[in-house]
């Protein structure tokens, strides 16, 4: 008797914790969930980086801090590894099937990544909160998004950006990151085609 109710104990702390986690990552998400204005710019705080207007956030080429490893499958099932890209600017854009705003950037961000391949510019989204793959892979089938994007359904890969570095804080969000690997610009909007160029343009002349 005494181990069955260690047994329903040790059971109930485990689903506590798988549950704390959930909201953990749940959390993260929910800041600013489809958001389209970028009202969630959180300024400076402390950190080092620049707040430009229309939710675009920049850091100086010496104060930027390294990105995570982003690694994982893609929608298609296959192994992707962000750090191999080092040496390239990357552009990092977090999106969802079910997300008008990242619908309407979409677009734009087919576009340039085909137009800036050439220039050492790899674009790699990361997809979340589909629950399934088959509405994502659908999604780039309709904008013509023939980059990869990591399979990342409850957040996780977000959760692994450095405290006080620019991450990503809505959905979409785009993470541009230089090519030494560091973190170097933030949008937490939607993207036209001149507010993306905007982003990458400087980091495509950085020598």
């Amino acid at each position: 008797m005494s181990l069955s109710r260690a047994s329903r104990r040790r059971s109930n702390r485990t689903r506590r914790a798988t549950s704390a986690g959930a909201v953990v990552i749940a959390g993260a998400l929910a800041l600013s969930a489809c958001g389209g204005d970028g009202s969630t710019s959180s300024g400076s705080g402390g950190t080092n980086f620049v707040a430009a207007e229309g939710g675009i956030s920049t850091v100086a080429k010496g104060e930027r801090q390294a990105a995570p490893q982003l690694d994982g499958k893609t929608l298609q099932g296959e192994k992707l590894d962000v750090g191999d890209f080092k040496g390239k600017v990357v552009v990092m854009n977090v999106w969802g099937s079910w997300c008008p705003p990242c619908r309407a950037e979409a677009p734009h961000f087919a576009k340039i990544a085909k137009e800036t391949k050439a220039k050492g510019v790899e674009f790699v989204g990361i997809n979340t909160r589909d629950q399934s793959t088959q509405p994502a892979i659908k999604f780039e089938e309709d904008y013509g998004v023939e980059y990869p994007s990591l399979y990342d359904p409850i957040g996780k890969l977000l959760l692994r950006f450095p405290k006080g570095s620019l991450h990503p804080q809505a959905i979409p969000s785009t993470i541009v990151i230089d090519r030494e690997g560091r973190i170097a610009a933030r949008s937490l909007t939607a993207l036209n085609e001149k507010k993306l160029r905007k982003m990458i343009d400087p980091l495509i002349a950085e020598k």
